[in-house]
């Protein structure tokens, strides 16, 4: 690596030098992606069974629970790579995530192409971000209502792939509200856009296979083939799975913005790298997700090539450059931030009014 001059000291130098820095670090190893999504989904499967044939309420159970949980975490967070990948690429990869996580979590991966405006620099922090409220600039109650949610997940699914989408097939004005209000995997309860036109057929062909799926619960249950008591652990491995991702989501951003646009420097200051190097780190934050700020900065690069691309950076780039203002040394330590900053904001000072106030639907073309 060449040696930092003082006249890179300025915000475009310092960024020119990061590109160059991680400019051999884009290419995408399928061996990777293949190996790790297949061992952390057979893994999370097979503890998953233990789970479901362990004696009720006994220590094998909880802890076959939380390895389950953990592992379906790990590996359903590959839909953030799926929708980084550009059209053609992971095509096969998609198709097998969605058989093994996406359909049987009721989270197929096309659901989350909304994710191109958390990196749009018109849209990011705003309310037409789907991934961002801002908590940090609201009362703590803000913060309690979003983590309220999380046993709430997986029934949202439910009713959005078992009951409005079958029935949104027939109605055209209630077809016309799901695409655009329901048809999105956002926390941003407040986020409106008509889903795009150009994948609706994908969105159909999923809707049908996992309506099919739930039908083909539903009559295992009547048959007497599957418990209530087995329905109610599956709910709560999809409760536990996703509830991770919306916990860790805490610790993404600062989530201080109000609403104003953001440029693309912006976005990776208000965004966290977890820099720390502890177990915790490692379980919430899997496939890439503790370089946050990191991929908002380049987010092509795959989630293999982060920990490179950010020891480089941290390595390379002047002491002074915003890059590395972006670093929390743990979760804790950002929530705590988080938290902080809530309990100091007056009621009547919150930026959520702004975000109830934009539910207006936009359309694409």
């Amino acid at each position: 690596m060449p040696a930092v001059k003082a006249s890179l000291r300025q915000t475009p130098a310092w960024l020119g030098l990061a590109r160059s820095a991680v400019s051999d670090l884009y290419p995408r190893s399928a061996p990777v992606y293949w190996a790790d999504f297949t061992l952390s989904t057979a893994g999370a499967w097979a503890f998953a069974l233990v789970f479901f044939r362990a004696a009720p309420w006994s220590l094998v159970q909880l802890v076959a629970y939380c390895a389950s949980i953990l592992l379906f975490f790990r590996t359903g967070t590959f839909i953030h790579e799926l929708v980084h990948a550009r059209r053609g690429q992971l095509v096969w990869f998609g198709r097998a995530w969605n058989l093994f996580v996406g359909i049987p979590f009721l989270m197929p991966w096309i659901f989350y192409r909304n994710h191109a405006d958390h990196h749009n620099a018109q849209h990011f922090g705003t309310p037409q971000d789907g991934e961002y409220l801002p908590l940090a600039a609201s009362p703590v109650r803000e913060t309690l209502k979003y983590l309220a949610q999380v046993p709430l997940l997986p029934l949202f699914m439910l009713v959005r792939l078992g009951v409005l989408g079958p029935l949104s097939w027939l109605q055209r004005g209630l077809r016309e509200w799901v695409l655009t209000r329901a048809s999105a995997a956002v926390s941003n309860p407040y986020y409106a856009k008509r889903f795009p036109a150009r994948d609706q057929k994908h969105l159909v062909v999923v809707e049908g296979l996992a309506f099919a799926y739930l039908a083909g619960l539903a009559g295992l249950v009547l048959a007497g083939r599957i418990g209530l008591n087995h329905v109610f652990m599956g709910y709560l491995l999809v409760a536990g799975a996703l509830g991770l991702n919306w916990i860790r989501n805490l610790a993404a951003h600062g989530y201080g913005n109000r609403g104003e646009r953001m440029t693309h420097l912006a976005q990776m200051e208000d965004s966290i790298n977890i820099t720390g190097q502890t177990w915790l780190t490692v379980l919430l934050f899997p496939v890439g997700l503790r370089y946050h700020a990191l991929h908002h900065l380049f987010p092509s690069l795959p989630y293999h090539n982060l920990r490179k691309a950010h020891r480089r950076l941290s390595e390379l780039l002047p002491r002074d450059a915003p890059y590395h203002t972006t670093g929390r040394h743990s979760f804790f330590a950002a929530v705590t931030e988080l938290w902080r900053a809530a309990k100091a904001t007056p009621v009547e000072q919150s930026a959520m009014p702004r975000w109830v106030r934009s539910l207006r639907p936009s359309r694409t073309p």
